[in-house]
């Protein structure tokens, strides 16, 4: 039977456990910690918390030092810097140059990891993408935080499960998010 969230839950018993990001977030506001943020710096926050009682700061920007930042004229030569941003002025700039451009897992992961290229590169990536799209056999990789939709992915995938339906896929997360361990997918 999976516990409930709380501060005297073990920090073991925490990781052996599927949480949803409104339960974290109501961790969180209920303990004094910021509750905005992507579920896996959440996480990171409730984690911290049950191991140490530390209360970890979100390491985003605020918005006020957003509005601080000098802006820069955007163009193909611009460099992707280590604090660079998904911005709304970023996403115009795309469009300007991709009409259907937006901001992929991969485009996302792109920019983080290529400190130093351009936005030509990513352009180039991005038509690069495009391109595997369109083979059959391509599969979009699913970001870890993300385990519902692997677990969904890899229970389909399984032979056993040919011609199961939706509910049934539904029904078996519901299961073993229920259990300490893994969520991941496991043939029966």
């Amino acid at each position: 039977m999976r516990p409930n969230l709380t501060k005297e839950l073990s920090f073991k018993d925490f990781k052996d456990f599927y949480w949803l990001k409104d339960e974290l977030q109501a961790f969180c506001r209920e303990h004094g910690m910021s509750a905005t943020g992507l579920k896996v710096e959440l996480s990171e926050r409730v984690e911290t918390f049950l191991r140490t009682g530390e209360i970890k700061k979100p390491s985003r920007k605020s918005k006020v030092m957003k509005k601080t930042e000098i802006e820069v004229k955007l163009s193909l030569d611009t460099v992707i810097t280590e604090n660079h941003r998904c911005s709304q002025d970023v996403r115009a700039f795309f469009k300007t140059v991709i009409p259907k451009f937006h901001f992929s897992t991969y485009i996302q992961d792109y920019l983080k990891e290529n400190t130093g290229k351009t936005y030509r590169d990513v352009v180039d990536a991005w038509y690069e993408e495009e391109k595997r799209k369109k083979d059959p056999t391509y599969k979009k990789n699913i970001a870890p935080q993300f385990e519902y939709n692997q677990f969904i992915r890899d229970f389909f995938a399984d032979p056993k499960n040919q011609g199961r339906s939706r509910s049934e896929a539904i029904a078996a997360w519901n299961d073993m998010k229920r259990l300490p361990g893994s969520n991941k997918y496991v043939s029966s």
